[in-house]
């Protein structure tokens, strides 16, 4: 039951100023007017308060009456959470349509979860087994891939008084009775939890296995940890989104949550059109199965845009803590500063670089925190991994929410406009970007691929290193007036670039490289480059090699070999040797 616990004084967008305040709470979830708007306390002033609006406040007017509920913003866990598509607010946005059509009704609220469909739920507990927080208590099958666990809510634990049998229920009846020190308490499929506070778990774990995506530039240069974190930026047009779809798409997360904070409509409608007809190619099922989206376009409440990545991270640690991998997508932090820019302004706070408001990098840093790889409650590992776009203006690395950004993550996937506009994609340059899980994850390179991965790719490294420099030079005296052995390091670094860095995501064959494939195939190409500096040592002109029809072999293997055929890499090896002892045999008979 509502109460009524204060009046409307002043309507300033989004914030909404009110007096004669009485028993309420910061955070507090309140509803405001006739249409029931529905707000958040965010400050206190004695019989004063000031409330932040997740709907257009058109129409609202000083006098009108603000009631409280009592709890916090908090979302709805449990089955039915896949597959769908929220809001900020998590919202369903397909009931939405249905009940209001192309435009949301104000004041409108739906349950986030289907209260009317059963779910043949599986009980893992009996009568009088003691439960703790986060045990698992019965399972259900959310999707044909997948497995929801039932989790016993973090804050109840006891003895199981009674437990449903095998059948199908709904989310809102109850599967389970506990006896605890406070009371009998009934359990059900649906829980709820706050979102600006982080779900409990046992002990944070070191990040040490890396997030496979398929992506040479990032599996192989610029490793992400699962429970990592990662950032990227890049101007407009330079594939942040794209990027991110790929990802998406090919990583070895369980579940996928795909927030779209405050990007354009069209970007957005993109994504809930395209993501329901993706398949999901390694697990033969459509990727909809083990994705959650939420969006929160730049023409909705952007008071709700600044709650949507909150809303987005506490469904991905409910399902961290059943023991699953899961990738967060956040599209883009940028628009979310911008919300918190514009509600600070209202609220008349001072502002510091760029008219944020002082708090952005703890806003920032306090999110990131929530992204880890833990040991859960019920005993499993699992992991949240972070993967934030970021939207400077005009590309510039050095303004604050790229900057703050760079302290909080540990990866860093520069986007580059130019290599963008040369249709070059992922655009990630290999200068502006840096991973500081490389270390963490080699362990899993040299166990599981092989013993010279890191050695083979700090190589290649140091030749686009070298090639950057050499770049610089070349304005001044152009490339002809450089040795032959220099002049290798730049046709070394473009086949680099070509044959290994950019990435095909419209071909069937390189779209997505297994790892195995990703350390051969750079194997190859150093392989390669380091007969090129022998023979070159014999006095053998570099455009003899470059000549050499291996090397287009080398150039196309990406395409040619697939995942399941790694052996024809041993046949560009010897091939390597053959024609480089043939160039060798014919330069000295020349002598």
């Amino acid at each position: 039951m509502l109460k009524e616990i204060g009046i409307v004084d002043k309507v300033n967008g989004p914030v909404v100023n009110a007096v004669k305040v009485h028993s309420v709470e910061m955070m507090e979830l309140v509803e405001i007017g006739d249409e029931h708007l529905i707000g958040e306390i965010i400050e206190l002033n004695e019989d004063r308060a000031t409330i932040q609006v997740y709907e257009s406040t058109t129409g609202l007017k000083p006098g009108s009456s603000i009631r409280g509920t009592g709890a916090p913003l908090s979302v709805e866990l449990g089955p039915g959470l896949i597959g769908n598509i929220y809001d900020g607010i998590q919202r369903p946005l397909r009931q939405l349509f249905e009940h209001t059509g192309n435009f949301i009704t104000k004041g409108i609220k739906l349950f986030p979860l289907n209260e009317e469909k059963l779910w043949h739920f599986i009980p893992q507990v009996r009568k009088g087994d003691y439960v703790s927080p986060g045990s698992i208590i019965g399972n259900v099958s959310e999707t044909p891939l997948f497995e929801h666990r039932i989790l016993m809510p973090p804050q109840i634990e006891g003895e199981i008084e009674s437990i449903q049998k095998e059948a199908e229920y709904t989310v809102k009846e109850p599967i389970a009775r506990v006896k605890t020190p406070m009371g009998i308490r009934e359990i059900t499929m649906a829980q709820h939890w706050p979102v600006r506070y982080a779900r409990p778990f046992l002990r944070r774990l070191i990040p040490d296995e890396p997030l496979i995506t398929g992506q040479r530039v990032i599996d192989t240069f610029f490793p992400m940890a699962k429970g990592g974190t990662a950032a990227i930026p890049g101007g407009f047009g330079t594939g942040k989104t794209i990027t991110q779809h790929q990802l998406s798409k090919w990583c070895d997360a369980d579940i996928i949550v795909y927030i779209g904070c405050g990007e354009r409509g069209n970007e957005m409608t993109g994504v809930l059109m395209d993501f329901p007809k993706l398949m999901d190619i390694k697990r033969g099922r459509p990727l909809m199965e083990r994705t959650i989206l939420i969006a929160n376009t730049s023409d909705m409440p952007l008071s709700a845009r600044e709650a949507s990545i909150y809303t987005g991270i506490t469904i991905a640690e409910y399902y961290r803590d059943m023991g699953y991998d899961v990738a967060l997508m956040a599209d883009s932090t940028s628009r979310w500063a911008e919300a918190l820019r514009e509600i600070s302004g209202r609220l008349e706070e001072m502002p510091v670089e760029e008219g944020f408001p002082a708090y952005l990098a703890s806003r920032l840093a306090k999110f990131y925190e929530r992204a880890g790889r833990v040991h859960t409650l019920c005993e499993k590992t699992g992991s949240v991994s972070a993967i934030c776009a970021v939207s400077p203006p005009g590309g510039d690395f050095s303004e604050p929410v790229t900057q703050h950004t760079k302290r909080f993550v540990r990866c860093f996937w520069g986007l580059n406009k130019e290599l963008a506009s040369a249709r070059y994609f992922p655009a990630i340059h290999y200068m502006d970007s840096y991973s500081e899980y490389l270390g963490l994850v080699q362990n899993w390179w040299a166990e599981k691929i092989d013993s010279e991965w890191k050695v083979v790719r700090d190589e290649a490294m140091e030749v686009l290193r070298e090639d950057f420099k050499l770049q610089r030079i070349i304005k001044l005296i152009g490339e002809d007036a450089l040795p032959d052995n220099q002049r290798l390091v730049l046709a070394e670094a473009e086949l680099l670039k070509n044959a290994f860095l950019q990435q095909n995501a419209f071909d069937s064959v390189d779209m997505y490289s297994v790892p195995q494939k990703q350390f051969l195939m750079l194997k190859v190409i150093i392989y390669f480059y380091y007969r090129s500096k022998y023979i070159i040592k014999d006095n053998i002109p570099l455009c003899r090699i470059l000549q050499l029809p291996v090397l287009n072999e080398i150039n196309r293997m990406k395409e040619k070999i697939s995942n399941t055929e790694c052996e024809q890499f041993e046949h560009l090896l010897k091939a390597i040797d053959i024609q480089m002892n043939e160039l060798q045999k014919e330069s000295m008979v020349i002598l």
